[in-house]
């Protein structure tokens, strides 16, 4: 069995494999470098890697101020999925939201992922809104941990 290895995203080749990451699973919120290390300092980022293969990343956005909400997103590259590395980074990440104080666990889905929408019903998540941001047509799923 291969283990997976998952790091903090702590320099530019590591902040552009979470980038790559990102930007394959949700098109539609492509972000630059500049974001995401404007990102990296808001919210706890890693990206994995199966040896030197970049497997998926993870995102854990902490409670702010007066609430309890954290978010918690994990990202596996389609070519890696189906042999247990999304549940990997799904349980580290919702490790690290609980460590964060969090009493309540959300995740965002892009609606055209049903492969994450899935994986996030089976893991507990249920629908909480659907939206699009303004100016665009993509949809997004709010779920929160039931």
């Amino acid at each position: 069995m291969s283990i997976l290895r998952i790091e903090a995203p702590d320099d530019e080749a590591r902040l552009a494999d979470w980038q790559h990451v990102h930007n394959v699973i949700v098109p539609p919120a492509a972000m630059s470098l500049d974001d995401v290390r404007e990102r990296v300092r808001r919210n706890r980022l890693e990206v994995a890697y199966l040896g030197d293969v970049l497997v998926g990343c993870t995102t854990v956005r902490p409670p702010v101020a007066d609430s309890a909400t954290a978010t918690v997103i994990a990202r596996v590259l389609a070519e890696h999925r189906g042999r247990g590395f999304g549940e990997e980074l799904y349980t580290r990440a919702l490790d690290q939201a609980r460590a964060s104080g969090a009493e309540v666990i959300e995740t965002v889905v892009l609606a055209a992922n049903e492969a994450g929408l899935r994986f996030a019903r089976r893991h507990g998540f249920v629908e909480t809104e659907r939206y699009a941001l303004p100016g665009e047509t993509a949809e997004w799923i709010d779920l929160r941990l039931n």
